[in-house]
């Protein structure tokens, strides 16, 4: 929806046709009128009615009354003020004695044919938020609730100061919630001690509050892990206890077996249940799958002991080999999180974030851990057949390390999204520092090198403490270089929605100030509002939050034109 001021009407309309007589019209609305008050103006705008009314060129002399020799200079004098005069000039003198009246009046609607404002960024940005081990939140376990409140909305805050549009909160560390649950137990990361309940839900504070300032929130799932060593306490209603069948010792962890289908069913089941019951805006999970390989005292590998379905598998007929048969357990779940997740809510973006090297690569120069193998993760396919929605490979090598270099990474990566799916890369912004090729300077040499390509155009910073701690001057080397400007996220085209309608725009002008008023229209609600404006200096936008409704803005710019729209959450705009 488009709001303008009455100069740029009359002075968008260059040609003695059907736009010099629409502006005239608009001039007459804008002004409640005041021309009827003379009989030349009369003339002129009934005029201008008849040329709306037919094309340019084929209009009969006897309908174009203002072309006779008495009105041409009257209407020659009118456009060449138009084009000249400023908002505090005729016009502005004109409106004058209407000034009470133009307060909360409509705006003209913005025509397809006008100048248009430039597209605003489209970019995800994002950072993991950790709570295993108590990496980023809460500082410590059994934290005092206010506190734990207080952290949230400094995280936020930090989020919003560095133009972040979307922040990925681990909700199930270890097969324990980090929220309200039924169906598993609170986490000791959280409360202290595991099962120990508390009043106040992390989850649904930060999405209510991260939702207020316009910034998405992707809930970050771990599907397998059940038990992780920095842990201290165990609960009765823990899985490990209610159904130790579906659960396997592994060196220091405790690990749901992957090949066995109640597990798979259980984890999906608390997916489930967070999807339906917060306003998340993502499911996501990182690169644990089957777990890193452990290593007994003696140094050698310890085998994962899924021994007893893989011995059922072979009994049955079963003709895989035992890696893909692995792989095809985690592939069939991850699909299959992936139809439950869009089954109840298909704008729910799904996410995966695996280790950076799907296989080594001799030909590319690559080498490394093979994720296939050692995690079967066959990430490629879960990218390649298009089962999620955005792709976040794990790429935290530095440019200058030849065998696990970031731009080969990336352009490998690009290269098998055959389904033009999201890939934005995962960042080691806590690698920062680490040694002499680990600065800023490289973080941004990566996040451009994203850019570059429109399937790439986003990065999610591991993790949420290294930019808190500011580590190497981040913060400011982010604000003031890639994410000088605020940034919508990438349209999903995949994900077929109806767009968002237009809002309702209004202005009043005061002596200093224009307020630009909107309301939202439509059945498919707004997560943020832009909007443009063009003055003398030309466009520029602001990128609001849902919850935010006006905007204010310097009568000293001579505002010419002001266009509010509507966005989703999954970046569509409307017309």
């Amino acid at each position: 929806m488009t709001s303008s001021k009455p100069v740029h009407s009359v002075a968008s309309g260059m040609f003695l046709s059907l736009r010099c007589c629409e502006s005239l019209m608009s001039i007459q609305l804008l002004l409640k009128k005041p021309f009827l008050r003379f009989p030349q103006f009369r003339s002129i705008c009934r005029s201008s009615r008849n040329v709306v009314n037919e094309l340019p060129g084929r209009l009969p002399p006897r309908k174009m009354p203002f072309l006779k020799t008495k009105r041409l200079p009257l209407l020659l004098f009118l456009l060449s003020i138009s084009v000249s005069a400023q908002a505090g000039g005729l016009l502005q003198q004109l409106q004058k004695p209407q000034a009470q009246k133009l307060k909360s009046q409509k705006l003209p609607l913005h025509r397809q044919s006008e100048e248009q404002p430039p597209s605003p960024e489209r970019e995800f940005r994002a950072a993991w938020i950790a709570t295993v081990d108590n990496i980023d939140f809460p500082s410590r376990k059994g934290l005092p609730l206010e506190e734990q409140k207080r952290e949230l909305l400094a995280a936020l805050e930090l989020a919003k100061k560095l133009r972040l549009n979307a922040l990925i909160f681990q909700v199930r560390p270890m097969t324990d919630a980090v929220y309200r649950s039924n169906i598993e137990p609170w986490s000791e990361f959280l409360t202290g001690e595991m099962g120990k309940p508390q009043s106040f839900d992390p989850l649904e504070f930060l999405v209510a509050e991260a939702h207020k300032r316009g910034i998405l929130v992707h809930a970050w799932f771990n599907p397998y892990r059940s038990y992780h060593p920095s842990a201290k306490t165990m609960s009765p209603k823990h899985i490990s206890k209610t159904h130790p069948e579906l659960v396997r010792q592994y060196g220091k962890y405790l690990w749901l077996d992957p090949t066995d289908a109640a597990g798979q069913a259980h984890s999906i089941k608390v997916i489930a249940d967070v999807v339906r019951r917060y306003d998340i805006d993502g499911v996501h999970f990182d690169d644990y799958f089957y777990p890193y390989i452990e290593r007994d005292a003696a140094g050698n590998d310890i085998p994962f002991p899924d021994e007893k379905n893989w011995n059922a598998y072979q009994a049955a007929g079963g003709k895989l080999g035992r890696s893909d048969w692995r792989r095809m357990h985690v592939n069939d779940f991850i699909a299959a999180v992936g139809r439950e997740v869009k089954r109840i809510k298909p704008q729910v973006l799904y996410g995966i974030s695996p280790f950076g090297i799907w296989q080594p690569m001799p030909e590319l120069g690559i080498e490394g851990f093979n994720s296939y193998e050692g995690l079967y993760a066959d990430s490629k396919k879960w990218l390649q057949d298009g089962t999620v929605d955005y792709f976040v490979p794990q790429l935290y090598w530095e440019t200058a390390r030849r065998a696990q270099s970031y731009p080969i990474l990336l352009e490998w990566w690009k290269s098998q999204n055959s389904k033009k799916r999201h890939v934005w890369p995962g960042l080691a912004t806590y690698r920062i520092g680490r040694n002499a090729d680990w600065t800023a300077g490289e973080l941004l040499n990566q996040i451009s090198l994203t850019r570059k390509s429109d399937d790439t155009h986003g990065a999610v910073h591991f993790s949420f403490k290294s930019l808190r701690n500011d580590l190497g001057g981040v913060q400011k080397a982010l604000i003031d270089g890639p994410y000088m400007r605020d940034a919508l996220i990438p349209v999903s085209p995949w994900i077929k929605t109806a767009r968002p309608s237009a809002p309702r725009v209004s202005i009043e002008h005061g002596k200093a100030l224009a307020y630009v008023k909107w309301a939202e229209q439509g059945k498919t609600k707004a997560f943020w509002f832009v909007v443009y404006a063009k003055d003398k200096e030309g466009w520029s936008y602001s990128i609001l939050p849902a919850g935010e409704r006006s905007i204010s803005l310097s009568a000293d710019r001579v505002i010419e034109k002001v266009i509010v729209k509507s966005v989703d959450r999954l970046g569509n705009e409307s017309p």
